[in-house]
């Protein structure tokens, strides 16, 4: 996977831009989960790093204990899919957005960091599981079911969560409402797995109608 480098698309910086200088030639670069918000880990990035990561579609960084680049998971296998690279407005640091393909941190865990995960995480976890649930055997998974099964019954499914929702918020206590409005969020994932869309797809449109 290449990663486009249009400026107007902000997916990639223009590497002629970066202050490498500042710090001998290396730039903290924050690593985000591109669906959850959760911050992963923090490595560095020199300009040959830089380029291996355009190349690739792989997060990749400047080992200063190995004195060698680096790409995360090039031993196991839990690489992180860059989505988009930018830089800060003084460009010394990089942000990148990406999609691990397994645990992040050499422990096992998610995150190399302990911090409670944003609230956005667990509905990016419910997606990606959604997905995952392509594959599974119907006979065993209600998701799978929905997802092999005809479109328009995951449709009413979303119609009959949403008046669910609705008569939970005048008629029922505020347990009841909140589990309601995870049974419609879930089946509308669901939904949009099948039409092959994504919750950032609808967070661009949000995005948009607030300008």
């Amino acid at each position: 996977m290449t990663v486009p480098t249009d400026p107007a698309t902000d997916l990639f910086p223009d590497p002629d831009s970066l202050d490498f200088a500042k710090m001998d030639g290396l730039l903290p670069c924050m690593v985000q989960d591109a669906d959850t918000a959760q911050v992963l880990m923090l490595g560095y990035m020199n300009a040959e790093a830089l380029a291996r990561t355009h190349e690739t579609g792989l997060v990749t960084f400047y080992s200063r204990s190995k004195g060698r680049l680096w790409t995360k998971g090039e031993s196991s296998g839990n690489t992180l899919q860059l989505v988009r690279l930018s830089t800060d407005c003084d460009s010394d640091a990089l942000l990148a957005l990406a999609r691990p393909q397994g645990p992040t941190c050499h422990t096992g865990a998610v995150s190399c960091f302990s911090a409670e995960p944003p609230a956005l995480e667990m509905l990016g976890r419910l997606e990606r599981t959604v997905q995952g649930r392509r594959e599974a055997d119907p006979a065993e998974s209600y998701t799978a079911r929905l997802l092999t099964g005809e479109p328009r019954r995951a449709a009413q499914k979303v119609g009959e969560e949403g008046v669910e929702v609705a008569l939970a918020a005048v008629t029922q206590n505020d347990e009841e409402l909140l589990g309601e409005a995870a049974d419609l969020l879930y089946h509308l994932l669901v939904v949009l797995t099948l039409r092959g869309l994504r919750l950032e797809d609808v967070i661009a449109v949000l995005r948009q109608r607030s300008h």
